[in-house]
């Protein structure tokens, strides 16, 4: 009864050629480099992500303490209207530096005084996604994690991580 099947269901040499594919056993390696070649690209892409943060996190900084120390000389050299004697020459808040600072002795043509402005922004802190920064006044302590608010005097991100040099970032 063997030899009595019908052509159909058998299947000449010259069709299996045709029909070449992949075996289980390849399928099973090729995944295998796959997963490999995965697990090592995973954490080099979020180590990219970690130093370009830090990247973003000290040049935002820099631009900051560069705008308040720009603050601080001009209230110096007395081209500042003085705004608070407690305040030692520095600003009372960040939003000061964006929003502009009247210039002393000057007068436009309107009549109206003129505003020195030292930040465009207050850039977002790239480890918490926020503008709300660390701020430490004159006053303070260095190592001080709340703002006495007579002014601003430094700035540090309020992220409790590390870096990969085990310093906090708070401390930059």
């Amino acid at each position: 009864m063997c030899s009595e099947r019908s052509p159909r269901f058998r299947i000449s040499p010259a069709r299996r050629k045709q029909q070449a594919g992949f075996s289980l056993i390849e399928l099973i390696v090729a995944f295998t480099i796959l997963m490999v070649l995965t697990t090592m690209a995973v954490p080099m892409a979020r180590y990219q992500v970690r130093r370009q943060r830090e990247k973003e996190l000290r040049q935002d900084l820099r631009e900051m303490r560069t705008a308040i120390d720009r603050y601080k000389d001009y209230c110096d050299s007395g081209k500042l209207q003085s705004t608070n004697n407690d305040a030692y020459c520095y600003p009372l808040t960040l939003e000061s530096l964006v929003d502009g600072v009247p210039l002393a002795n000057t007068l436009s043509g309107n009549g109206q005084t003129g505003k020195m402005r030292f930040l465009r922004r207050i850039p977002k802190d790239p480890m918490t996604g926020d503008t709300d920064w660390g701020k430490r006044s004159m006053q303070d302590e260095p190592t001080s994690t709340s703002w006495g608010g007579q002014n601003v005097f430094d700035v540090y991100s309020k992220t409790m991580d590390k870096a990969s040099d085990g310093t906090p970032y708070s401390e930059w």
